[in-house]
């Protein structure tokens, strides 16, 4: 990206952190919760930690952005639908974890692995915890909407946008599950899991929040910010994909070879056995779903992957679908603003070329 946006991004995400801080130090006192309860200031405490550690707020930057597309003054709404958004993204990260069983994100625990410590000895009320306090996220990144201090009909058509990418995303979490159990997945299943898992919530909705903030109808334009959505969602995942396996576990904050481990069948892992032989795909389909994989495994099929030059069919499929999604943001100069239309013509190559 160029200079000017990455200073504009930067600008967004440190001052959305210290609203998010903010958000968090009142929360305490304004939910209500009995005096006597351990529990539940103990929730508040590892959501605001998760939603704290790290993260890029890229969603937050989208929906800056977007409002930017119509105009450069500033926009009333925008800290309501940024704080939804990271909550949002809060509840989608405490429940993937838990269904994944993954120990560690952004570089510590999980919410789930954090209660299990807690509760050592009692296995179904880590669990339970675990559910609702992603369950907690998700109200909250409701009830924030329901009180911005913006027109009634934004504040309905905001809560709306809201409610559809959470329920698209529970959708694309039940397909994802789904997908494992299918012998071979194609392209176009992986897609849609891509979809509605990952750019409905992460991409469409801040494009959309932000336009409906700035007094535009986004659902003028819906055909269009779909298509941009689902292109750099699919060229995201590919990303999240190629990382886990060829990535670096440092930089990342997590081990690689989950997706092996856990049996996904992932754009990289279907890459992969359209193009190895008959013992390299028995080989990865031995490693496929088994929990215990060594790392040593997991370094064997990278080599094999890197040998059938999965990394370099990969990249190309993540580049024609990040130039397909800039080639349709860039048909919006003709309505709007050109800084923030150059922005989202280089959005899906930069995220293409992240190493987180």
């Amino acid at each position: 990206m160029t200079q000017e946006i990455l200073r504009r991004a930067a600008g967004y995400a440190h001052r959305f952190n210290t609203l998010f801080e903010e958000y968090f130090d009142s929360l305490g006192t304004e939910l209500d919760a009995p005096a006597f309860s351990r529990f539940t200031p103990e929730c508040l405490r590892l959501l605001r930690e998760l939603s704290m550690r790290g993260g890029k707020r890229m969603r937050v930057v989208v929906l800056h952005e977007a409002a930017r597309l119509v105009t450069a003054e500033p926009v009333d709404g925008l800290d309501a639908a940024g704080l939804s958004i990271e909550l949002l993204q809060t509840h989608g990260l405490i429940h993937d974890d838990l269904i994944d069983d993954s120990p560690t994100r952004r570089g510590g625990p999980t919410t789930y692995y954090a209660y299990r410590e807690q509760f050592p000895g009692h296995p179904q009320t880590a669990l339970g915890l675990t559910v609702l306090a992603g369950d907690l996220a998700l109200a909250l990144a409701l009830r924030v909407l329901l009180t911005a201090e913006v027109p009634v009909a934004v504040r309905q058509a905001m809560a709306e946008v809201q409610t559809r990418a959470a329920a698209d995303t529970f959708i694309g979490q039940i397909i994802d599950l789904e997908r494992d159990f299918a012998a071979a997945p194609d392209e176009e299943m992986l897609h849609c899991v891509a979809d509605y898992k990952s750019a409905r919530y992460s991409i469409l909705a801040p494009l959309q929040l932000g336009l409906l903030a700035a007094g535009e109808q986004p659902s003028h334009w819906e055909k269009e910010l779909r298509e941009y959505a689902r292109l750099v969602g699919i060229g995201g995942q590919m990303r999240d994909d190629y990382l886990d396996l060829f990535g670096d576990a440092a930089t990342m904050g997590k081990p690689c070879g989950a997706d092996l481990r856990q049996g996904r069948h992932s754009y990289t892992v279907r890459a992969l056995l359209a193009v190895a032989d008959d013992a390299e795909r028995r080989a990865v389909e031995a490693a496929l779903g088994n929990p215990s994989c060594t790392a040593e495994t997991i370094a064997a099929v990278r080599e094999t992957a890197e040998h059938r030059g999965v990394p370099g069919m990969m990249e190309a499929d993540m580049r024609r679908c990040a130039e397909r999604a800039s080639a349709v943001a860039a048909g919006w100069r003709s309505r709007w603003r050109e800084e923030s239309v150059a922005f989202f013509e280089q959005l899906p190559l930069w995220s293409i070329e992240r190493a987180t």
